[in-house]
């Protein structure tokens, strides 16, 4: 393959190349140089689709002199053979993942990612987007034009998040709010959902952001251990209450960890007592791991239920021992993390893989994959398991429903 300029824009045509658009809509390249065409990108090697009607003003001829279809604007009178929906060409979506050449990687910060990008009209909704992670994930998209639903339990955290946004660009502040959700209660994420329903008709980005790591064993008002229920059980109640606000366009990123890998649920006869331990055969670390498990799962077994709505849900590792509040629970993780914080990620550079998969154009068209460092890599043996998705599933729909049911009484 001969090599091409750098260049910054990846859907920039190298020189020498034109877009032409064939009659029935599918865009080809034409070099020049060479007199050869070819139907997909020189740089990228994807292939785009026009589709629609013509731009208002606009009509279709077909040039006797020049033998061939032109088009006129009938308000300029511009008269060219470059169909003007070129401008609105879309890509085919990349079946295989295979095909998706890596822009980025381990150092690769989110506003790279974002680069040249505009999200004006974009809505995102992230929870725990007032601090660490979360909170750059949040700065980054509103700085490129997204509106920014902060879902936050502490709503002061979240405000004073907002207002660090605005001093570096006002603009991008007045674009976030924030609304209250507690993870640790399914009633708040039944609230929480009712009021995001009647304030926004679709949501194109959610980020599953929130966690929590290191806690001595505590239960939630719903009587089950906090670490489940806060990283999983919770996200995926709100995900279902939420379903009637996504569409083809959406992408649900889902935060994992490689911590995954080290999980230890059965992949035959999971029971509550797995996911929800009681106190004596509790341990912080695997709970975590457990919870993370449950992350890649649930994004596993919802990309194939949704896939027929075209809906793109990806799983994620930001990094590890990244200097967030994560740490925050006990004296020797803080420790850790403090030690380790100059070998690792920066927070810029922890929140390019989700913004990756909400933002990229490459991977339209793709669905239940794990990312990590940007790319997408092979997740466990055990996240693989159907059968051990659909035993999450249908598990985590029992439980929400018998903790509604016993509120309700």
């Amino acid at each position: 393959m001969m090599s091409l300029p750098d260049s910054d824009s990846e859907d920039e045509l190298p020189p020498g190349w034109e877009e032409r658009a064939s009659d029935d809509g599918v865009v080809c390249y034409v070099n020049q140089q060479s007199k050869t065409t070819q139907w997909t990108h020189p740089r990228t090697g994807r292939s785009k689709r026009i589709t629609g009607e013509l731009p208002i003003g606009w009509e279709k001829y077909y040039d006797e002199t020049s033998k061939r279809f032109m088009f006129l604007n009938k308000e300029t009178q511009q008269r060219t053979n470059v169909d003007p929906r070129l401008a609105f060409a879309v890509e085919e979506p990349t079946l295989d993942v295979a095909q998706v050449r890596q822009r980025f990687d381990s150092c690769t910060g989110a506003l790279q990612v974002l680069h040249g990008k505009d999200l004006h009209g974009r809505v995102a909704l992230i929870t725990g987007a007032n601090c660490g992670i979360g909170f750059e994930t949040a700065r980054s998209l509103a700085l490129h034009g997204c509106e920014i639903i902060f879902a936050c339990r502490n709503l002061a955290s979240a405000e004073e998040a907002i207002k660090r946004i605005g001093q570096d660009r006002c603009a991008a502040a007045a674009r976030c709010r924030t609304v209250a959700l507690n993870l640790s209660s399914l009633h708040s994420v039944q609230q929480f959902s009712t009021q995001i329903k009647q304030t926004v008709s679709h949501i194109d980005y959610l980020i599953l952001n929130a966690g929590v790591f290191a806690l001595p064993y505590t239960k939630t008002t719903d009587g089950l251990e906090t670490t489940f229920q806060v990283s999983h059980l919770s996200h995926f109640h709100l995900t279902i209450q939420l379903e009637s606000l996504f569409d083809h366009n959406t992408r649900i990123v889902v935060l994992s960890s490689e911590s995954h890998r080290f999980a230890n649920l059965p992949v035959d006869n999971l029971t509550l007592q797995h996911l929800s331990p009681p106190a004596e055969k509790y341990w912080s670390m695997m709970a975590y791991n457990n919870a993370k498990l449950c992350n890649v799962l649930f994004a596993q077994e919802l990309a194939q239920r949704w896939k027929h709505r075209g809906i793109s849900v990806f799983s994620v590792h930001p990094g590890n021992m990244v200097s967030t509040q994560l740490s925050r629970n006990y004296w020797f993780y803080r420790l850790l993390f403090a030690f380790v914080r100059p070998f690792t990620k920066s927070l810029q550079q922890a929140a390019a893989t989700s913004i990756y998969c909400a933002t990229a154009n490459e991977l339209t068209g793709l669905s239940g994959l794990y990312f990590n460092n940007c790319y997408f890599c092979e997740p466990s043996k055990l996240a693989k398991s159907a059968a051990l998705q659909q035993q999450l599933w249908q598990l985590s729909e029992r439980l929400i429903s018998d903790v509604l049911e016993q509120q309700m009484h």
